[in-house]
This record gives C-alpha cells, structure tokens and sequence, in this order.
C-alpha cells in the first residue's frame, strides 16, 4: 500500500515537473557530470569491473541453464522520432541479447521527438512507473530529466539505466543509476575535430549547427568549439541552436552560405542536422564545405559512400544493447556487483577516405544484432 502512495504521489509531481526548472539547474547541469577518466579515479574498482563486463558484450551469449521464475518488466522511453537510427537499433539489439540469453521479458516502448517532446515523455514516464517495471530504460539530456530522474531514484524501483550518457553526476555518486550505457560523446567529437580541423588547414570560417540546449549538445559542441578555439585563424561565424528540427538547419545552412560565402567547414550536432546541412550544400553546389555527420547509422553511411559527408564518428551500436541485456543478466544471477557503472562502447572514425572494405567490416561489427546478415 505504501508503495502505490509513494508512486501517486510521483505522479502528481511529475505532470507540473516539466514546467518548473528550479534556480541553480541550468549551472548544475552544465557543470557537475565527471567525465570517464575522473569517474575511474575516483573508483578505483570500477576499471576491471568494466573490463570483465566489456568482455561479456563482446562474447557470444550464455543462456540461462535454468528458466526464471518470471518474466521481468522493461520500460523504455526513447527519443527515438528522429532520422538516426541509434534508438531503434540498441532497442532491437537488447531485444535480440535477451532471447539469446534465454531471458524472458515484458517490455513496454513509449517514444518521442527529443528537445521538444519533454511533456509528453512526463507523461510516458508517469505511465511507465504505473506498470511496475523491473527496468525503466530512460535518458539525460535537458533540464527538466533531471528532476525526473531524482524521482525515481528516491522512488528506489525500478532499476534505472540512463542511455545516451556515459559521464555520471557528482550529485547522485551516493545514490547512482544501475547502469550509464551509451558512447562517449566527448570521445567521438575529439575524433571528428581533429581530422576536421587539420584537413582545413587549422584556418578559415565554420558554423555550428546545436541540436538543443541540452546535455548531448553541451558534450559535442562544447568540445568541437573547445578544439577549433586553440587555433587563433579558425573563426566561428555562426552558431545556430535548432531545437532539433531538420528545417531549421537547413535554412540555417542556406543563410550563413549566403551571407559567408567563404565558409570553409560545418559541425553538425547530430545525424538530423548533418543531412539537412547537407541538403542545404547540394542545392547551392557547394560541396566544398566540409561536413560531419555523428553516430554513423545507415542513413550516414549512405551519405558518405555518396560522397555527401566528409566524416563521422562511428558507434559500434548495438554493443549497448548488448550490455543493456547483460547486466539484465547478472541481476537474474544476483551478481548484480558485476555490473559496472558505466558501459561506453567503442566508436571509429569514418571518413571520406575510408575504404569501402573497411566501412563493410564495421558495419558488420556494429549492427551485428540489429541489421540481419545479407544473404544475397
């Protein structure tokens, strides 16, 4: 009984959350996530827990020898209405983890648009809680999750895993996550600028191209600028925020072309934003300009064997869907202090210049789960 009063109560908190951002978070947001190499100092256990559990996402699954008692209840709430495919995959390639691993499973998918769509996924998670899951599989990227997540955590139940972050917060080093599973944005950014920056020669114009205000963007972006900001003759003459709408990069892109004819370079946040950047380049013949993609989904991949893209940082994607059915795993065993507190898979640069073999090989690697072999 104590329990349905103390998720009614949730609930009554969680449809006013998304309207209220209480004073201090925008800079407690910004500013508290510890970046991976820190969080290992800091937990000196953490490096081989993470170690042995990388090696079981890699390995072929070992099925239960024994049936569980029950199924066990998963929530995912996906800001998956996007033009990358990262979302659906990781769902597809959990899904096909745990039936290798003989685990039976209820799940629950509530999707929506990112940036935009905080209200609705409020009430996703309100819906979700209701359910009683064993796993609610949600993300940290704005403001307001914030205080959605603290619910839940004071809640107690269910596990929760954050995707799409691999940096904890300081605050919530007593009171964690079960699980950070994602790539490290940081990591991938560094990739992308430092092949960027030096095929522009260390000079000349470029725009950025935000996807939202929010956590993703703080890492990517920040990190790009950060690098070109080293070197005094590179000039950022645009910066654009586009709450993740397609059009408004494009007519973003459209209007610093005009307005900079000399532009030299783009860093796109996002996989959304890269291909409407793109379109904006094509349809004034100005192929020129350097591009980034992020991620390196199939609709990425297709632009840069098109000779669309210049780069990308490429996700070995479906290993954190693997990792997200694994730690499932453990739990069931009780070794659930096998599970690390972060999971951050690997990432490969793709470039222009990358033989096709070699885009093959990764692609097989990295949609092993969730884009059946070619039979043909």
């Amino acid at each position: 009984m104590a329990g349905c009063q103390s998720i009614a109560r949730f609930a009554v908190q969680l449809v006013v959350l998304w309207m209220v951002v209480m004073p201090g978070e925008s800079a407690r947001a910004a500013n508290d996530f510890i970046r991976i190499d820190d969080y290992l100092q800091r937990h000196p256990e953490q490096p081989a827990l993470m170690a042995d559990f990388n090696a079981r996402v890699q390995a072929p699954a070992l099925p239960l020898t024994a049936p569980p008692r029950r199924e066990i209840r998963i929530a995912v709430i996906y800001p998956a209405l996007q033009a990358s495919d990262y979302w659906r995959r990781s769902l597809a390639s959990m899904e096909a983890r745990l039936r290798a691993l003989r685990l039976p499973y209820q799940l629950k998918i509530y999707l929506s648009r990112p940036t935009v769509d905080v209200d609705l996924q409020a009430r996703q998670l309100n819906t979700a809680l209701q359910w009683r899951p064993d796993y609610l599989i949600f993300t940290l990227d704005t403001v307001p999750h914030l205080r959605m997540i603290e619910r839940v955590l004071a809640l107690g139940r269910p596990r929760l895993i954050l995707q799409n972050i691999t940096t904890p917060l300081a605050d919530w080093e007593d009171d964690q996550p079960f699980l950070y599973v994602g790539f490290d944005h940081v990591q991938g950014t560094r990739l992308i600028a430092d092949w960027m920056l030096e095929r522009a020669g260390y000079r000349g114009k470029y725009m950025t191209l935000h996807f939202s205000s929010g956590y993703v963007s703080r890492m990517r972006d920040g990190t790009f600028n950060a690098m070109a900001a080293r070197h005094p003759e590179l000039e950022e003459v645009e910066s654009y925020d586009t709450d993740g709408d397609p059009e408004k990069a494009y007519r973003a892109t459209l209007q610093t072309l005009q307005e900079h004819p000399d532009l030299k370079m783009i860093f796109a946040g996002s996989t959304d934003l890269a291909l409407a950047a793109l379109r904006a380049l094509r349809e004034t013949d100005r192929m020129d300009v350097l591009l980034n993609g992020w991620g390196g989904g199939a609709a990425e991949l297709e632009a840069l064997q098109d000779g669309g893209l210049d780069v990308t940082a490429m996700r070995i994607n479906d290993d954190n869907g693997v990792a997200m059915a694994e730690a499932m795993r453990l739990v069931m065993l009780d070794q659930q202090a096998r599970v690390p507190a972060i999971f951050a898979g690997d990432i490969a640069l793709v470039t222009r210049d990358t033989p096709p073999e070699r885009i093959d090989e990764l692609r097989r690697r990295a949609f092993r789960l969730s884009e059946p072999p070619d039979d043909g």
